[in-house]
């Protein structure tokens, strides 16, 4: 099935690919649950707030108030959505409910109602440890808000229009600026996620109301956007998102057009990129060597994270280099690289920040090593998500510039994104440049050894509430000298000193858990200017339940098909890898279907899906004889439904492989 995408990679990043059905479908939908499931969310609203106010029950609209609540969130809107899920909460609906709060508390920078709802759910899932990041951050943004001068001033600027408008680029040397908007044309195509149009490329004048759209063939039918300008080359870098065919998934990927004449050449697809990923949000150095871009390759260190390919002498690129751990984090995305001489700015939800997307800056070294991210705090950002820095400094050679964010103000006419322009503060001393040549810090790896929290106690797999620490639980260092071993303390925490540019190798083991592995690299990462750095390491280990379902996620299959999947294959490398740590256990690959089919064609489906799960893992090198397959057909559903009612992620619910140790 195709897909339709969001801003939120051309502009943001999260929930990226959709179902292209979201766009096209024609009937009449009359439901707010509906609407919910085919991404219409500006329509789902308006209809669930109405069936909010016939409904008499406060279970029922419990239900109602979150699935509000996650509309509005889609549409950014999280101080209202605030209120929806604190009633969803009120009125029974549970801790995600709760969790939703919390986040939209944070987003709409309530920051003491937020510490206080992210302490009251860390009691709820039972692990305090699962939200200290977010009280820190929280407390931290009080801390940043409570100055009375700020270095920046900042203004939306004029041409913002209720449509979301985000991602600046100069246009030199026109004195123009480039964005991006879903701000309707009279041949756009509506955007059901949104309400509104899909996005293209506009220039405007910094002053001016009035942008005009790039013409084909920059802007098409699909979603453009997130682009850069290279003025010595007059080159054109920009993100387009689309499918190939009728019936495949719809991705984001980097192009180019060169501008000679008055007109823009037919836009080429950059050739480093592989198929089923997503890349976008290119951004060139001035000397034309590097281009730098976000991706969500499998191979980094988690979510989106920020790339660059070298521009090779003879002409094309080289491979994507991926930027160390002093910029890229492994449990959020990073986006918008922007380079200045020796500075990347860029916006990341992983480093900690005020609210969702803030924007960090970072120095690369001569050695190509980047010193820590620092945040840009304060009013540049905000508990809004904050997102796309462009810098034009001032006459007297400041920062100064324009950035993209999502927080409510006044401006008459604006919309979710908006574009800010921000410049100096005369009342404000002039900042003073980072020593970036100093090394007299560390930079410091806390390891947490984690364990799951269930929403049902010895139920692997109900829903994971939380992870909490593993105390006593063993970290070897592999190196070719032998293994040194250190037990986690009461907070399942180790610290270890990292050394300048080294692999780290680390087996984790706890009697009772199956081993785990983790992997860091220091290389990349220069040494902090002052003062130690801290950077984390989670590993979690899964308790050993025998004889009980432990579902592997991102395992599908093509309709009708058992073979295995390129894309469900990373997850059954991953098992054959907790196998070979632990060989002494022996498991059972397990494979149940939904409800739709007969009984007996669901049976045999799901035996041949088992039989190629087991095989796909012996020809990985685990014995035969450790391994068992086990198709059970839709005879145990985890969704509780009549066939005819259930939903789509319902039905993908029942639709799973999982495995079960048989013996340890």
């Amino acid at each position: 099935m195709s897909a339709c995408l969001s801003r939120f990679f051309i502009g943001l990043g999260a929930l990226l690919l959709l179902s292209m059905g979201a766009c096209q479908y024609t009937q009449k939908i009359r439901d707010g649950a509906t609407a919910m499931e085919r991404k219409q969310y500006s329509l789902a609203y308006e209809l669930l707030k109405k069936e909010y106010e016939k409904e008499k029950s406060r279970v029922e609209q419990g239900k109602l108030a979150y699935q509000l609540g996650e509309a509005l969130t889609r549409m950014q809107r999280e101080r209202e959505a605030a209120a929806w899920f604190k009633k969803a909460y009120d009125y029974q609906y549970g801790v995600e409910a709760l969790k939703a709060y919390a986040y939209a508390l944070k987003q709409s920078e309530q920051y003491e109602e937020a510490i206080q709802a992210f302490k009251e759910l860390g009691i709820e899932v039972g692990s305090p440890y699962e939200y200290r990041a977010e009280i820190k951050a929280c407390e931290q943004a009080l801390q940043w808000l409570k100055k009375e001068n700020f270095p920046f001033e900042i203004e939306p600027l004029p041409c913002n229009s209720p449509a979301a408008d985000y991602g600046t680029s100069l246009f030199k040397p026109s004195g123009y600026i480039l964005f991006t908007s879903d701000r309707p044309r009279a041949e756009g195509a509506v955007y059901l996620w949104t309400g509104r149009s899909f996005s293209d490329l506009y220039l405007v004048k910094a002053d001016e109301v009035d942008a005009s759209p790039l013409p084909e063939p920059v802007n098409t039918a699909d979603n453009e956007g997130a682009a850069f300008f290279h003025a010595p080359t007059a080159t054109l870098y920009f993100t387009r998102c689309f499918a190939e065919g009728e019936f495949e998934d719809r991705y984001c990927k980097i192009w180019s057009t060169h501008y000679r004449d008055g007109r823009w050449s037919v836009p080429e697809l950059l050739p480093f990129q592989k198929e089923h990923i997503n890349y976008g949000q290119p951004a060139m150095t001035e000397d034309g060597s590097r281009l730098y871009f976000s991706s969500n390759d499998p191979e980094g260190w988690g979510g989106y994270d920020i790339y660059y390919v070298e521009a090779l002498a003879g002409g094309g690129w080289s491979e994507p280099h991926l930027l160390s751990r002093a910029i890229n984090t492994p449990n959020g995305d990073e986006q918008f690289p922007r380079p200045e001489a020796d500075t990347l700015y860029f916006a990341s939800d992983g480093h900690a920040g005020m609210g969702g997307l803030d924007i960090f800056r970072s120095y690369q070294l001569q050695t190509n090593r980047w010193t820590p991210a620092r945040n840009m705090k304060p009013p540049i950002n905000s508990g809004a998500d904050d997102f796309g820095l462009c810098v034009q400094r001032d006459e007297r050679g400041r920062l100064a510039g324009y950035f993209t964010s999502n927080r409510p103000h006044e401006q008459p006419g604006s919309g979710a994104d908006d574009l800010w322009s921000f410049r100096p503060s005369e009342t404000f001393p002039e900042l003073a440049e980072e020593n970036k040549d100093s090394t007299r810090g560390r930079w410091i790896l806390e390891l947490y050894v984690l364990e799951n929290v269930y929403a049902i106690a010895d139920d692997p797999s109900s829903e994971i509430l939380a992870r909490r620490p593993l105390p006593r639980a063993e970290v070897v260092l592999k190196s070719e000298g032998g293994g040194k071993a250190l037990l986690t303390d009461e907070n399942g925490l180790i610290q270890w000193p990292l050394d300048e540019e080294k692999d780290y190798h680390f087996v984790v083991s706890k009697e009772g858990y199956l081993s785990s592995e983790a992997v860091f690299s220091s290389v990349g990462m220069a040494p902090p200017s002052s003062g130690d750095e801290y950077v984390s390491l989670e590993v979690v280990l899964q308790k050993v339940y025998i004889d009980k379902e432990i579902v592997l996620k991102d395992i599908y299959y093509d309709f009708d098909r058992w073979e295995i999947r390129e894309d469900a294959k990373p997850t059954l490398n991953r098992l054959a890898k907790a196998l070979q740590l632990n060989p002494n256990i022996r498991i059972r690959l397990n494979s149940h279907t939904d409800c739709r089919g007969s009984a007996r064609y669901n049976q045999e489906l799901s035996e041949k899906r088992a039989r190629a799960a087991v095989d796909y893992l012996i020809s990985l090198g685990i014995d035969p004889d450790r391994l068992e397959a086990k198709g059970f057909g839709e005879s145990q559903p985890r969704a509780d439904c009549s066939c005819s009612r259930c939903t789509e992620e319902e039905h993908q619910l029942n639709r799973r492989t999982s495995f079960s140790i048989l013996k340890m």
